[in-house]
């Protein structure tokens, strides 16, 4: 393997935006791999839909996307889905000449928090994804060298989209076509999962 990006999330749910980018990446980098890697326990958050229905319509949604490949490698290791040890097992299964963790500006923001985040560099290089006006230089420490990316703005995420499925409302053209259904069909399991444990008929 040669040059082999890394973009983790939570892809709760994925959404066109995450495969705009991807492509992008893709390009903007030359590589010859992207890895999708769907975090299987988020340490900064609780996803709303199941590790496993995630990674399936993560899997689905990128199906037939050249040089690009959805990983469970996080799905298969057990505790926190840490950043640094997807990175070291990525490394130990692929071998890559050159290894990128690929991130957005708000993990750049928040990166101080993460778990052994000194440890990044010496794994792989760091790529921030800029998205037109998103500049945010001082936000990385200064031991940590990175790059950066520019990528399509994509006024999307998977909380707006989880919000309009909340209120009923289509999600159609901002999701893939081939999951639509099923990722409205794993929201209709959820809410009526929520009903059952609650006993609220609302």
């Amino acid at each position: 393997m040669g040059r082999l990006g890394v973009l983790g999330g939570t892809f709760d749910p994925p959404h066109i935006g995450h495969l705009i980018v991807a492509q992008d990446v893709v390009e903007g980098l030359a590589l010859d791999r992207l890895l999708i890697v769907p975090a299987a326990r988020p340490p900064h958050r609780e996803a709303c839909f199941p590790d496993l229905v995630r990674y399936e319509l993560t899997a689905r949604a990128f199906e037939g996307a050249d040089f690009i490949e959805v990983s469970d490698i996080e799905m298969r290791r057990s505790g926190p889905s840490y950043t640094v040890d997807t990175l070291a097992a990525v490394r130990d299964r692929y071998q890559p000449i050159e290894l990128f963790c690929i991130i957005g500006t708000d993990q750049l923001r928040a990166i101080e928090s993460w778990h052994e985040y000194e440890r990044l560099p010496e794994l792989a290089r760091l790529v921030v994804m800029e998205r037109g006006e998103d500049r945010d230089s001082e936000s990385v420490p200064s031991s940590l060298p990175h790059e950066r990316i520019d990528v399509t703005r994509v006024d999307l995420s998977s909380t707006r989209v989880r919000e309009r499925l909340e209120r009923g409302e289509s999600i159609r053209y901002l999701v893939p076509e081939s999951i639509r259904a099923d990722v409205e069909a794993a929201w209709q399991a959820r809410t009526e999962e929520a009903v059952a444990m609650t006993g609220d008929s609302r």
